[in-house]
Order: C-alpha cells, then structure tokens, then sequence
C-alpha cells in the first residue's frame, strides 16, 4: 500500500471510529477509552454500559473487494484484544468486572450511505 493509500484508509479509520463511538454512546455506552496502546497492541473502543466493560473491535471497509468486516477479527485477533484488555484493567486498576468483547462493522461505500453492524459478545 502506498504512502497516500495508507492515508486515506488511516482517515477512513478514525471516522469509522467516529460512527461506532456515536453509535455505541447512542445505544446507552459511556467511551472510557479510544485507541488505547501498549506494547501488546491496540484497543479501539473501550466502554462500559454500566454494569460490564464493552471492549469493541471496529473493522471498516470501503467496498465488498477485502469480504465482510467482521470476517476480520480473526481467533487470533480475538487473542491478542484479550490480552491488550487485561493490560488495559492493569493500567486502570480496575478489580473483578464482567467482560464483553463486540464488533462494530462499518461499511462505508464511496456511491452510498454507511451502514454500521453491531455483534455482540463475539
């Protein structure tokens, strides 16, 4: 991927982002952390409905040529978010909380309207 190619599909990203956070905070979630790093990886949205910690992958796609977003989020994947979520509670100190890991799949043709899918507890 080009320089100017990765550019786009970074600024895709973070609006993409943006949709799942709005939408996340529409359904009721309270963002406690966006784009939360540590050595092990990355956690795009961090929440919390008020009674367990949401932890969401947010996989987006411009056109149907790379197949389903959700597809994405491989077991390896899964893997690796498990991981960075338990360093995310290390670094807030967070004790015993019930967690729950979602996909928000945006679908963001450049010819139509964006559409957002939600799976829960994958």
């Amino acid at each position: 991927m080009t320089a100017p190619a990765k550019a786009i599909a970074a600024d895709l990203g973070r609006k993409a982002e943006d949709v799942a956070c709005r939408y996340l905070e529409e359904q009721g979630l309270v963002v406690l952390s966006r784009n939360w790093r540590c050595r092990e990886g990355e956690l795009d949205v961090v929440a919390t409905d008020g009674e367990q910690l949401v932890v969401c992958e947010v996989k987006c796609r411009s056109g149907s040529g790379r197949g389903d977003p959700v597809e994405a989020v491989t077991p390896e994947k899964l893997d690796r978010v498990r991981r960075v979520a338990l360093r995310w509670l290390t670094e807030y100190r967070v004790g015993w909380v019930r967690l729950r890991f979602d996909v928000v799949a945006v679908e963001w043709p450049p010819d139509g309207p964006v559409r957002l899918r939600h799976v829960r507890g994958v």
